[in-house]
């Protein structure tokens, strides 16, 4: 551990600034927007447009990597991700916000893209695994941390658009200035979705639900705690317990992972999304209650992410496992493109609730999806099932996936060698 934060202690502490703007400007539009007098349907739209300016930015870094290098697209984009910050305030219509988001979205997917081949590189076989969960770690908690800096102004003036922007702007530095080789880069070519969907029908239909879930989280529960009447400090105090429960509840359940047969622990967390999802809708009146659903929401579904990758990993060989993540992370990102849109359409018609009566109905579909595979397909004995390895949706790009596959593949091997050695 010591040795993975000698060597990438600038690019972690770099990430993590990264990761407290992101977080913030995400929470602050929603909050800004209630009081712009944006509709929920506006305000859907313009969170959805980050997932897919995301989507699009995670196909296209690698190219421009290629073309121009690191340094260049990690320092133009993050100037970038900077300048419209700036901008929110300044133009306060939904639709310049949407183009903001979607070039904030590419930004963030390239800047991400960037940093994880330079975290990649730096590690080793020895410590990759290490080296990955200290980033994921890292990410989390800059968005658990960006909750509490909405209380530091007033979200109707600009003081709180300038704090991302100037984190971001200093993030870049410590990268920029500590990390001078240039790793080579170069992607999987990734596996046809039919291809994916033959292998693991329900990692496949779990991804592109999970995408839905997790966009909900992160780009409409500002919108949702604005529009019940939660003050600035509740609404960051709510956001942030879905990202804690992120943390807590990761390890436990990956510790499950690699104990039960995956189909049924991917039942039993899906349906405890639910269950928090549905005390949400009905006692979401009292703020303690509301914490609780939150903290089970999004204690459940960030691991199913990594439940569900490491449930398809079981049915791939090692060498198409790197293939596979480039499939996967898109499903996920079609997912997260329509969850703001659906969600945005339910408030509309139905209120506030609309917001968990989404995510209730995605965890049940999952749990009745999986139900159904359980019967479609024997399981995978627990001695043969691969690695568990913590991932997170808030920022995971094909990049982040493949060190992740790699790392599980390296685990694989090693325990193979030690049973036959034994």
């Amino acid at each position: 551990m010591i040795q993975v934060l000698t060597s990438a202690w600038a690019l972690l502490f770099g990430m993590f600034l990264l990761m407290v703007g992101n977080g913030m400007q995400g929470t602050l539009l929603g909050v800004r927007g209630e009081i712009e007098g944006f509709s929920t349907l506006e305000m859907s739209i313009v969170m959805s447009a980050y997932f897919a300016g995301f989507l699009g930015g995670s196909r296209m870094a690698p190219g421009m990597i290629r073309r121009v290098g690191h340094v260049r697209v990690f320092a133009a984009l993050a100037s970038l991700i900077s300048a419209v910050m700036i901008l929110y305030p300044t133009f306060a219509d939904p639709w310049v916000w949407t183009v903001g988001r979607v070039l904030i979205g590419f930004c963030f997917s390239a800047v991400y893209v960037t940093a994880e081949s330079w975290l990649n590189d730096a590690a080793d076989n020895s410590n990759r695994g290490k080296a990955l969960s200290l980033y994921m770690i890292v990410q989390t908690l800059g968005i658990v941390a960006s909750q509490a800096l909405l209380l530091t102004a007033d979200p109707s003036g600009f003081v709180l658009f300038v704090i991302p922007s100037v984190l971001v702007s200093i993030a870049i530095t410590p990268i920029l200035l500590s990390i001078s080789p240039t790793p080579a880069f170069d992607t999987t070519k990734p596996m046809t979705l039919r291809q994916l969907a033959q292998v693991s029908p329900l990692g496949v239909f779990g991804m592109f639900i999970l995408g839905g879930v997790f966009s909900a989280q992160f780009g409409m529960a500002s919108v949702y705690g604005a529009q019940i009447g939660l003050s600035v400090a509740q609404i960051s105090t709510f956001v942030a317990t879905f990202f804690v429960g992120a943390v807590v509840l990761q390890y436990p359940i990956g510790w499950l992972s690699d104990r039960l047969d995956r189909r049924l622990l991917i039942v039993a967390v899906s349906a405890l999304g639910v269950t928090g999802s549905v005390l949400g809708m009905v006692l979401g009146g009292n703020f303690a209650l509301l914490l609780g659903s939150a903290f089970l929401v999004g204690g459940m579904s960030n691991p199913l992410y990594s439940l569900l990758i490491a449930h398809t990993n079981d049915f791939l060989d090692h060498d198409d496992m790197a293939a596979a993540s480039g499939g996967l992370v898109f499903l996920n990102g079609l997912g997260a493109v329509a969850g703001p849109l659906i969600v945005g359409a339910l408030m509309e018609n139905v209120g506030p609730g609309g917001f968990y009566l989404f995510t209730a109905i995605l965890f049940a579909i999952l749990v009745a999806y999986a139900t159904y595979r359980m019967t479609q397909r024997s399981t995978v004995p627990l001695d043969e099932t691969g690695s568990y390895v913590a991932m997170s949706p808030a920022s995971t790009t094909p990049v982040a996936m493949e060190i992740a596959q790699e790392y599980a593949i390296e685990t694989d091997l090693d325990g193979e060698d030690d049973t036959r050695a034994a």
